[in-house]
């Protein structure tokens, strides 16, 4: 229930916000707009302001919305009104309606950027957990328990960095771009000790999609968390080796265990053609140590054998509390949307032309899914889950396709070349084109959906 709702609101508010964007600058530029409505098909309410031509209403289908203005090529004009219709307008007024869209969902994203910055909120602490072997971040030298003080990409000036968040970002423009990033660290423990640099060599990235994987290979998967044993499972492997909740791990046979990524590869590498030896694990309980014998159960996921002990591995990383003034928080939620923003496109392009996998495209019901989790969270990560979604939302309705936004500029920007408005049958046959790319696009994006529900 709390998807769903969590669902049709963030629709409700994207969808509010883009027609919104239209119908302001429709009206500033004197075009009259004869309805507003979030939805589409039948209407379910309708409200109308006494003296205003407008009638605003919600539709029975939420996936979408639409602002209906005067127009001679929709229906006849009265002469004496043809200076309202939008058909008459300036090639200028025109591209500002079509625009104000998506360039409005862009504006919301930067204020819900900046709300949560002036607010505040708690992320994990920029401390390197144990780096996944033959990864990047192995290969620069990092051993884990190291703190990032600043980073950037190599030959630029390094930024302070925030959180882990802020350092994860990077990591990922890093690899997607095939830049070196460099890092600072320091220690986590004394903030005067002498810093030291190492630099993760992410120019050798050959993959392009946005996993779970692309972090195995950086070697950066998470924040440094004690090797602490949270949640059971009454049946897993844990629990029939007698381990409980609470239990803190030290020793895997006689290898020392530093933090929870390390242990959560011990466990997973444990795995050899179906099964899993017996260990021998030494865990700290009320005080004491104590050995207990444990033997994972093997799993196997795509075609490689994987163990698991059926129980929580980390506990809760050292968190900071990120928190900026006014401008900075401003500037900073700018700088988040123009990134993001910049990022949506780069990724796009490379699934055109096949640098990418088109896995990457993401459907309503992950959509939905993200929502869920995201209001379950807290209304803070509820905000930057609806600011993503609106950067995606205004970047795609950019993009030069018939039937978007960006389509109908592009039409626009023939206009201003040639002198001349596109033909009805171009047109006509543009918007078809548009349509199935659409339709392509939303298929494949429901597939994957469908695959890793299902997988």
């Amino acid at each position: 229930m709390v998807t769903v709702l969590a669902f049709l609101v963030a629709l409700a508010v994207l969808i509010a916000v883009h027609e919104f964007g239209h119908y302001r600058v429709a009206v500033a530029c004197g075009v009259r707009v004869l309805r507003f409505s979030v939805g589409f098909g039948p209407v379910v309410w309708r409200w109308q302001r006494p003296g205003s031509p407008t009638e605003f209403v919600l539709s029975a289908f939420p996936l979408g919305g639409y602002v209906r203005m005067l127009d001679e090529r929709e229906a006849p004009v009265d002469p004496a009104e043809r200076h309202l219709a939008f058909n008459t307008q300036p090639l200028r007024k025109r591209a500002a309606i079509v625009a104000a869209g998506p360039l409005t969902n862009l504006l919301l994203a930067v204020v819900l950027y900046a709300v949560v910055n002036w607010s505040g909120v708690e992320q994990p602490r920029a401390v390197l957990s144990s780096p996944v072997a033959g990864s990047f971040a192995e290969q620069a030298g990092l051993q884990g328990g190291e703190l990032v003080v600043q980073a950037g990409f190599a030959g630029e000036e390094p930024q302070p960095v925030a959180s882990f968040e802020d350092l994860r970002w990077l990591l990922a423009q890093g690899a997607l771009r095939q830049r070196d990033v460099a890092l600072v660290l320091g220690d986590p423990l004394d903030a005067a000790a002498a810093t030291r640099e190492r630099v993760l060599p992410l120019s050798r990235n050959d993959s392009q999609d946005v996993d779970a994987a692309l972090f195995r290979r950086i070697g950066v998967v998470g924040p440094l968390s004690r090797p602490l044993l949270g949640d059971v499972m009454p049946d897993g492997a844990a629990a029939q080796a007698g381990l409980r909740k609470g239990d803190l791990v030290l020793r895997i046979g006689t290898v020392p265990v530093r933090d929870a990524q390390q242990l959560r590869e011990l466990i997973r590498g444990s795995a050899r053609a179906g099964s899993s030896p017996v260990t021998s694990w030494t865990v700290e309980r009320e005080g004491r140590a104590i050995t207990l014998d444990v033997q994972p159960r093997a799993v196997e996921e795509n075609g490689q054998w994987s163990g698991r002990i059926g129980a929580f591995v980390g506990a809760p990383p050292e968190s900071v509390t990120v928190r900026y003034g006014p401008i900075d928080g401003l500037w900073e939620g700018a700088r988040k949307t123009w990134e993001i923003s910049a990022l949506t496109l780069r990724m796009l392009g490379r699934m055109l032309v096949g640098e990418a996998s088109l896995k990457n495209l993401n459907g309503p019901l992950t959509i939905a899914d993200y929502a869920g989790k995201s209001a379950s969270l807290g209304w803070t990560a509820y905000l930057l889950f609806l600011a993503l979604i609106s950067v995606s939302l205004g970047v795609l309705n950019l993009l030069p396709v018939p039937v978007l936004d960006g389509g109908h500029l592009m039409y626009y920007l023939w206009e201003a070349v040639t002198g001349s408005s596109v033909s009805d049958a171009w047109m006509e046959r543009l918007q078809r084109g548009g349509v199935g790319v659409l339709l392509c696009m939303m298929s494949i994006a429901l597939y994957n959906d469908l695959a890793r529900i299902l997988g």
